[in-house]
């Protein structure tokens, strides 16, 4: 992996390689088992708006393109033992003047339970922090989606706020958590606090 800074974007595509898991840019290949990821009721329940449509066409126009940006880090996340793309990372949301970014994540069953959200989530902010010199990734994530939330502090996210009522999911409204982690508490846990 090559380092270098957030100030020249995201448009470096790194392999970020762990014990379970592999993350890797995006290939056109991808995008058949990305639109069955994509149909995961839980994935759906999480990541879109209800009324998200995803055509294949669609799905398949995305992720050809995610190595062209260069205000966004897409990378896919395999299975490092069967080479099984499983979800993805995402750094978007990038602020050069505060050297900061979003971060979210999708991991479909086959990859649910086994660590290799937890480790994806480890590299790729491990990432930002140590090879582009960032000093803060935050995310939002409905407090109902406890497997994330349970991901995310166990990587050294905090909590920082809730958006009270922030969606309505099947007739019922949602509350959003905020959570950020800094580099200098990166520093100190490296995602193992």
């Amino acid at each position: 992996m090559t380092a270098h800074t957030a100030s020249s974007g995201f448009s470096a595509q790194p392999v970020l390689v762990g014990e379970k898991a592999l993350l890797r840019p995006f290939s056109p290949d991808d995008a058949l088992r990305m639109i069955a990821i994509l149909d995961d009721p839980e994935v759906r329940r999480f990541t879109f708006e209800p009324s998200s449509e995803l055509t294949p066409e669609l799905v398949r126009a995305w992720y050809a393109s995610r190595h062209t940006q260069d205000d966004r880090l897409d990378l896919a996340v395999t299975d490092r033992v069967t080479g099984e793309l499983v979800g993805e990372v995402v750094l978007n949301e990038w602020s050069p003047a505060e050297r900061s970014c979003g971060f979210r994540t999708l991991i479909a069953a086959a990859g649910r339970g086994r660590g290799l959200g937890t480790e994806a989530t480890r590299l790729v902010v491990g990432h930002a922090f140590e090879s582009l010199g960032l000093r803060r990734v935050s995310l939002e994530v409905y407090s109902t989606n406890h497997r994330a939330l349970r991901v995310y502090r166990k990587v050294g996210f905090r909590e920082v706020g809730v958006r009270t009522r922030a969606q309505l999911r099947e007739g019922v409204w949602n509350d959003e958590t905020l959570m950020a982690v800094t580099a200098d508490e990166w520093a100190v846990h490296r995602g193992r606090p």
